[in-house]
């Protein structure tokens, strides 16, 4: 059911790459609830994905951009008030990648020059978008800024080794951000800290099953969905979140806030008395 939360809203939804992403169920979900926007993704993501289809689905133009080039960004904020019509009202950042995890690199090996790469797509992308947005004066008042985060930026998870050092970063950005924009515009900066989901990208890191269902018995709700993610966002793009800023607002069906679950210590429990016979 659509509620036209955010009927004559423009937008812009970068890190779409296929069915299984997150940002493509928002992209769906803002379509179906009234806004239009335009779709990003860098270069090489484009030519693995199927963000075509996307754009047909959605009615958007897609316009290409690497989210570590200023000079791109820029381009990306003209040309979409130009397709568009106006400023932007939200932007969504679903932006990351770790070429050390992508190459099994452990946290006590790591290649600093791909460490560097890491932050600098992962985190600092979301710094140039808003500063560039700021310098540009791209975004309307009272303008909603999200990105996308996951717990690992605030408790050690074994695998995710320098993307949770990246997704940290993240959310200082949006704290640090969003005082500023609040202050400047009254524009609104967030980050909502999903529940692992499967997704391309996050398969792709090692142990990610075991951090699946770990989290699913963890959560009294269970692991929220990317469809889930979607709605959640949706309404922190809408004008029913106007007060809510400078958060990171943990989406994980309760995961964050329990100690051990009666599921997971049943488990645990069966394994030993498994082990015993």
């Amino acid at each position: 059911m659509a509620y036209g939360l955010l009927k004559g809203k423009r937008g812009i939804i970068t890190g779409a790459l296929d069915e299984k992403s997150i940002a493509w169920k928002i992209a769906l979900k803002a379509k179906e609830e009234g806004a239009t926007f335009t779709l990003s993704n860098a270069p090489l993501a484009m030519r693995m994905g199927a963000i075509k289809q996307l754009a047909e689905q959605c009615e958007a133009e897609i316009i290409p951009a690497d989210a570590t080039s200023v000079e791109d960004i820029e381009n990306l904020y003209t040309k979409s008030i130009d397709v568009l019509g106006g400023k932007i009202d939200f932007v969504l950042h679903s932006i990351g990648m770790s070429p050390n995890i992508r190459k099994n690199r452990p946290y006590g090996d790591m290649n600093y020059e791909w460490y560097q790469k890491s932050l600098d797509i992962s985190a600092l992308s979301f710094h140039k978008m808003m500063q560039t947005a700021e310098k540009l004066d791209a975004l309307n008042e009272w303008a909603s800024v999200v990105g996308l985060s996951y717990i690992a930026a605030q408790r050690t998870f074994a695998f995710y080794t320098d993307m949770a050092d990246a997704k940290a970063m993240l959310e200082s950005i949006a704290r640090g951000y969003g005082y500023r924009f609040g202050k400047l515009k009254n524009v609104r900066v967030n980050t909502v800290s999903q529940s692992p989901t499967v997704t391309t990208a996050g398969s792709g890191i090692g142990g990610f099953d075991v951090f699946y269902e770990y989290a699913q018995l963890m959560s009294p709700l269970g692991n929220a969905t990317a469809d889930d993610c979607a709605n959640y966002v949706i309404t922190l793009f809408s004008d029913l979140t106007r007060m809510v800023t400078m958060q990171n607002l943990f989406h994980d069906g309760g995961f964050s806030s329990v100690g051990v679950s009666e599921d997971l210590a049943m488990k645990l429990m069966q394994a030993h008395q498994q082990e015993q016979q």
